[in-house]
């Protein structure tokens, strides 16, 4: 994880991995791909790597999962 770009208010471009993620563009905060909600980067838990989308919470992200299975 990349802290170091988390000192602005904009919305940080992301490469999530397998247990980690890079910060590519400086930002605060990621959008949760089901609810659009502001995730701060410091908090971020949930994300799909094969989808690059981040989740605010599990239930976010199983959402996606059985939508993406359909």
């Amino acid at each position: 994880m990349n802290s170091d770009f988390t000192n602005t208010s904009a919305e940080a471009k992301v490469l999530y991995l397998d247990a980690d993620y890079e910060v590519e563009s400086a930002g605060s905060f990621v959008r949760c791909a089901v609810t659009g909600e502001h995730i701060a980067i410091d908090d971020l838990k949930y994300w799909s790597v094969a989808r690059q989308e981040a989740y605010v919470d599990v239930d976010a992200s199983l959402k996606a999962e059985l939508e993406a299975s359909k």
